[in-house]
């Protein structure tokens, strides 16, 4: 039973690093979904629609060699950021919280960085504006991935994952069919960046955050400190680390699904360059739907029978199945076909992969900075899937998407294999 709260603005100034009891309640989840969705929207928009179309209108005639150089520059960025603003976060001693500043903060760069790319003039300008955006908005994900394990109790980690994880798709869904009616490349960018600010901004001033004093930071911000923001020795969290190595090899598979549809139906499937936003709409809605359906089933069922593994290990199979569909598409029917089938597969996936991973933090201590790390092994994929593409569409000749589509499933396959030496959790 979920119980109702109050959004009262305040911080809790009970000790920051145990172990929360207290059930979250409606508005919480609600709002906490919400302000994760937004996230999305305002940094998957562009990568699945708009960077394309605004890197083709600048017309230099390499379209898809500069989108992946800006996709690829700016994951790197992400995966950078991301475990970096992490332990800044978990080190934060503001009178506010140590999640809010950094919510707030990333949410205005990312409105900045966005403006950037719907002005740029050229591809260098865009560049420089996307790695900004993918900066900010991965200091924001840091802390707001950071209060699951800060807020909610272990019993309730499945039901909350499944609706963060309904976020992503939904954020797709909603951003794909906003910029599909909007006129011009401007406001394809900045509408979806607005309403992720209205979202976040909701959220990180009714969050009640937890505060740290100078006293409980017991470690210094050193050179070492700061190299251990990107790293986790794997003996010391063996579970982590394989949880790890399973979320890196599946959003490899996830990444080129994600980053290559515009190219794919422009280039494979051979669609009008004028058609791909809508169509683009029609396929995520497709996967979104049934994407939501099966992981907000799955997340409680998880919770209840106390295991994750085996969700995760499924959910790798039925992407990858879904993956081999795309690949082997003759038109856009089976396309969406193969759409649907990576859905099912996801949504299992976002259905227990936030809980399972705080289930086996190396401390809660350094929750922000662990996380950090985990979300390495999805924004690396991001700059790797783009850079390595090309390789995979010259084998067996220029274009060759079933080789690139094949790969992938083969990535989300490992990456459910990765999983099965997890001992901390079933």
């Amino acid at each position: 039973m979920i119980e109702p709260e109050s959004p009262i603005s305040v911080v809790d100034e009970s000790k920051p690093n145990e172990e929360p009891t207290k059930r979250v309640g409606v508005w919480f989840i609600a709002s906490y979904a919400l302000a994760y969705m937004g996230i999305f929207l305002g940094l998957l928009t562009p990568v699945i629609v708009t960077l394309f179309l605004k890197l083709d209108a600048l017309g230099d005639g390499h379209t898809q060699t500069n989108l992946s150089l800006v996709l690829g520059c700016g994951a790197l960025f992400a995966l950078v950021c991301n475990p970096l603003f992490g332990k800044l976060s978990d080190r934060t001693t503001s009178r506010f919280g140590r999640r809010r500043p950094w919510l707030l903060a990333g949410v205005a760069g990312a409105i900045i960085g966005l403006s950037v790319v719907a002005a740029a003039p050229n591809v260098a300008v865009v560049l420089v504006g996307w790695c900004l955006v993918q900066a900010s908005f991965n200091a924001a994900l840091a802390a707001l991935v950071a209060v699951m394990p800060d807020q909610v109790p272990t019993n309730q980690r499945g039901m909350v994952g499944a609706f963060l994880g309904i976020g992503i798709p939904v954020a797709s869904t909603l951003g794909t069919f906003l910029v599909a009616d909007l006129p011009g490349i401007g406001l394809k960018l900045i509408v979806p960046a607005l309403i992720s600010a209205m979202l976040l901004v909701t959220f990180a001033l009714t969050l009640k955050d937890k505060v740290i004093t100078k006293e409980q930071v017991t470690t210094r911000y050193d050179l070492r400190e700061f190299g251990r923001s990107f790293y986790i020795n794997p003996k010391k969290a063996p579970d982590f680390s394989w949880a790890w190595l399973g979320r890196f090899m599946l959003f490899m598979g996830l990444s080129y699904l994600l980053t290559q549809q515009a190219p794919y139906l422009r280039g494979h499937l051979q669609i009008d360059i004028a058609d791909i936003a809508k169509l683009i709409a029609t396929a995520t809605l497709v996967q979104s739907v049934v994407l939501v359906v099966i992981s907000l089933a799955m997340g409680p069922v998880s919770d209840r029978l106390g295991r994750r593994k085996i969700f995760i290990f499924v959910s790798a199979i039925i992407y990858a199945c879904g993956l081999a569909f795309v690949a082997l598409a003759p038109g856009y029917s089976v396309f969406l076909i193969g759409m649907a089938i990576t859905g099912a597969g996801q949504g299992v996936y976002l259905a227990v992969d936030l809980a399972l991973v705080t289930d086996v933090l190396p401390s809660k201590e350094t929750a922000a900075r662990d996380l950090g790390v985990f979300n390495i092994a999805s924004a690396l994929p991001q700059s790797l899937a783009p850079a390595i593409a090309p390789l995979f569409l010259a084998i067996a000749g220029p274009g060759n998407w079933v080789s690139l589509f094949t790969v992938a499933a083969i990535f989300a396959a490992v990456g459910a294999l990765a999983i099965i030496p997890i001992k901390g959790v079933r």
